[in-house]
């Protein structure tokens, strides 16, 4: 089934809408950064925030003092997390494993 054309509001609306996400994203990797909250505090958020469940796991933990690539990368692998898994996507066993790091 083909998406229905939208009209130029409905264009507006959505690129909106995509923006506020972006900046709501940003700005909680931003905190994690500064240490203003944990991972733990992310994804007990996300369970309830649309938004932030669309983090992608290896941006939250490269956004993690201490965290860059290669370890975030070490990490995924050891919790057995795809590299393209968002925060809604992690399975319980993942979440504990996740909050046990890094509390």
């Amino acid at each position: 089934m083909p998406i229905p054309p939208l009209s130029e509001e409905q264009l507006q609306d959505a690129r909106a809408a995509a923006a506020r996400a972006r900046r709501e994203r940003a700005t909680i990797k931003a905190k994690v950064r500064a240490g203003e909250l944990t991972v733990g505090d992310v994804l007990d958020l996300a369970a309830g925030d649309d938004i932030i469940a669309h983090i992608r796991v290896v941006d939250l933990l490269k956004s993690v003092s201490r965290v860059g690539p290669k370890r975030a990368e070490v990490l995924m692998e050891r919790f057995d997390i795809a590299s393209g898994r968002r925060l809604r996507g992690l399975g319980r066993h993942q979440i504990a494993a996740l909050k046990k790091e890094f509390s």
